[in-house]
């Protein structure tokens, strides 16, 4: 039996952020390929077009992902901006260097992508001009009281807005990404931290508390395939 009603503190093997090597790579880029093929990119990109759907074309915008991971998202943005004329400086942040280098080897056609290799909750953001935050899939690895202390941290230092894009714990959930093992093939790192992430996840009524403990004034939460909340933080 499966037990959602709360939200799990049991550890990722990922969580571990001196972890390297090809096991490592594997779950990075099946990650990245679920993520697509479950539309979660698309996702993230959909917030991100309704923060910036009002600023002009001729603006800057610095957005930084954090945990970023191999990168694929910064590269859809990337190559977002470039299809519809948007000047982005794209800053991807994670914790375990060898995560960062593999992203930097992966965007070497990207010269509008930067990679740092920094804690999240050290990381000096008011040493930047950040108009945008994403947390795709990065929430969910923390404790309540983290959650509550970066965004905190980020809603003060964002000038435009935040999109989270993360998991719903829900039982259908874990039992579709347990098909998704079979059907990928994923080794057992990835099955264990996947199954783990869901139940890390989180329920409409636990983002809603956050939101109320951060006395956000604008925000929206979407429920979204498969199995997503979109939070969307505004700040213009």
């Amino acid at each position: 039996m499966i037990s959602t009603k709360h939200r799990t503190n049991a550890p990722e093997i990922m969580d571990d952020f001196s972890l390297e090597g090809n096991l490592l790579l594997d779950a990075l880029d099946k990650i990245a390929k679920i993520n697509q093929w479950l539309g979660g990119n698309k996702l993230t990109l959909k917030g991100v077009e309704k923060l910036i759907q009002n600023i002009p074309k001729t603006t800057p915008i610095c957005i930084i992902d954090l945990g970023c991971g191999n990168g694929d998202m910064l590269r859809s943005l990337a190559e977002y901006g470039l299809a519809n004329q948007r000047e982005f400086k794209l800053i991807g942040i994670d914790a375990n260097p060898f995560t960062v280098n593999y992203a930097k080897e992966s965007s070497n056609d990207y010269t509008n992508i930067e990679y740092l290799s920094e804690d999240i909750f050290e990381f000096d953001y008011e040493d930047y001009a950040i108009d945008i935050v994403l947390c795709t899939l990065t929430l969910h690895h923390f404790k309540d009281e983290q959650i509550l202390k970066i965004m905190q941290t980020l809603n003060n230092n964002v000038r435009i807005g935040i999109v989270v894009n993360d998991l719903h714990r829900n039982t259908i959930a874990y039992r579709l990404f347990q098909l998704i093992c079979f059907l990928f093939q994923l080794n057992p790192m990835s099955k264990e931290d996947g199954l783990t992430s869901i139940l890390r996840g989180f329920k409409k009524n636990e983002l809603t508390a956050f939101s109320k403990k951060l006395k956000l004034t604008s925000y929206t939460i979407a429920w979204k395939w498969a199995f997503r909340y979109q939070w969307i933080i505004y700040k213009l």
